[in-house]
């Protein structure tokens, strides 16, 4: 109010005169703009935009989500009531009730683990004197002459294969859960005696792979005893096969696929698959990436650019092909192979930067495409890929393995357990059901 001291009243009073004006200005304003939007005052009538003026729409009945974000209620295995007793204002005796609210609490058993003693007794007949022993069947319960029943040796080999631990972590945790000390060397004979009951499962994967229509094929890195080998790995759609050998020659995808497959092999552009007596469908995934860091290291050469996007596209519209007349689909693999030959022939084996990558399609020009001729064919190498990664896992856990016997069984281990988790099965209800004789995979 500092500002209005010293002010005379004739200054006041036109100030007042000067903001009524205003006033009378803005109001007259208003006014005609309700009048522009249907009337004033009471009978103001509401533009058509608003929520009045919208026609009701009939109601929907709410679409249920596919998943629920809710926490999941489990069964109950076990249901503890709480009520009062006595009222706590009167100290009145209570009864009966309703359940006002549940709160479950999961929780797992700590019990030690159960030595089942199994004592055969022997009894002498009166008539003829002779003594007899019970017999009894015990191989739905153990095998051979193990001390370990087959829940635990599912377990075991569970944790060894799908868990990635290795022998001690294994030792430990049996130790800490049940109570139970095995020792190191009985724990190899464990895994080694599961990998022997899945031979003849393996064997039938091996022939699954080679009746399939197309098989994803690669290798990683594996040491034996300290040596250098690998893993070579031959998977389907629902099947994972894997073999160590000390070699990475051409002759073990010969070996393992054989001279009469007929379908077709899908691997990267390693040279040791070119001696495979099949038709072949290099991985674009692999191709991909090094369009794209060619067109990294050649950021500024448009060039270069624009002949790695020309190649890219031609791959994108032969993804994007479908046709269920075999001759055109044929038709049209031969196509995007000429569209290839002309990018890359020009510069093959040249000193340009493209040289050494248009030379490789050129090298693989026929196996390019496979995926157009053969809808059922995948057009990268994905499969092989993510079969080898629990392997590649498991080698920076453990280091490898320590003997031939030793790779054998983890390779049975890893193409058994790998098959059962990618048909969604449960791993250890599997290997329970196969050491008992009886074959999830292939049954009776």
């Amino acid at each position: 109010m500092e500002e209005f001291e010293g002010l005379t009243r004739e200054e006041l009073v036109g100030m007042i005169l000067e903001l009524r004006g205003i006033v009378l200005a803005l109001s007259k304003e208003v006014e005609e703009l309700r009048s522009q939007l249907g009337g004033g005052g009471a009978g103001r009538v509401a533009p058509p935009w608003t929520k009045a003026n919208r026609p009701e729409r009939p109601k929907k009945d709410r679409k249920k989500r596919k998943k629920s974000f809710v926490r999941l209620r489990q069964t109950p295995t076990e249901i503890v009531y709480h009520a009062p007793q006595t009222c706590p204002d009167c100290g009145r005796p209570l009864s009966d009730g309703t359940v006002k609210w549940k709160r479950q609490v999961i929780e797992i058993p700590i019990m030690p683990v159960r030595v089942i003693e199994h004592r055969f007794i022997a009894r002498r007949c009166g008539y003829c004197g002779k003594m007899h022993t019970a017999k009894a069947d015990l191989s739905d319960h153990v095998i051979g002459k193990h001390r370990v029943g087959m829940n635990l040796m599912s377990l075991i080999a569970y944790l060894s294969t799908a868990g990635r631990m290795t022998k001690r972590t294994i030792q430990s945790f049996i130790k800490a859960l049940y109570g139970l000390h095995l020792g190191l060397g009985e724990i190899s004979e464990i895994l080694h005696t599961v990998a022997g009951c899945g031979t003849g499962e393996m064997n039938r994967l091996l022939a699954l792979v080679r009746g399939s229509p197309y098989i994803n094929a690669d290798e990683t890195g594996w040491r034996e005893d300290g040596l250098n080998g690998y893993i070579w790995t031959f998977s389907t759609r629902d099947v994972r096969y894997f073999i160590h050998r000390k070699s990475r020659s051409g002759e073990i995808p010969r070996e393992t696929i054989g001279d009469r497959y007929e379908g077709v092999v899908v691997t990267d552009c390693y040279a040791g698959y070119n001696g495979v007596l099949a038709d072949r469908q290099v991985c674009w995934a692999h191709l991909a990436r090094d369009l794209h860091k060619l067109k990294e290291q050649n950021a500024d050469d448009d060039p270069v650019i624009s002949w790695a996007d020309e190649v890219k596209s031609v791959y994108d519209r032969a993804r994007e092909f479908r046709s269920k007349n075999p001759m055109k689909r044929r038709a049209h693999r031969i196509l995007f192979e000429e569209e290839i030959s002309k990018l890359a022939e020009p510069c093959a084996g040249l000193q340009m930067p493209q040289g050494v990558l248009a030379k490789r399609f050129m090298d693989h020009l026929e196996e390019l495409f496979m995926f157009v001729e053969y809808p059922e064919v995948p057009s990268e190498n994905n499969g092989a890929e993510r079969a080898l990664r629990p392997a590649v896992i498991a080698r920076k856990v453990c280091g490898g393995t320590r003997s031939q016997k030793g790779s054998e069984t983890k390779m049975t281990l890893m193409s058994l357990f790998g098959t059962w988790h990618i048909r969604g099965l449960d791993m250890l209800d599997s290997c329970r059901q196969m050491l008992t004789g009886r074959s999830v995979l292939f049954p009776a």
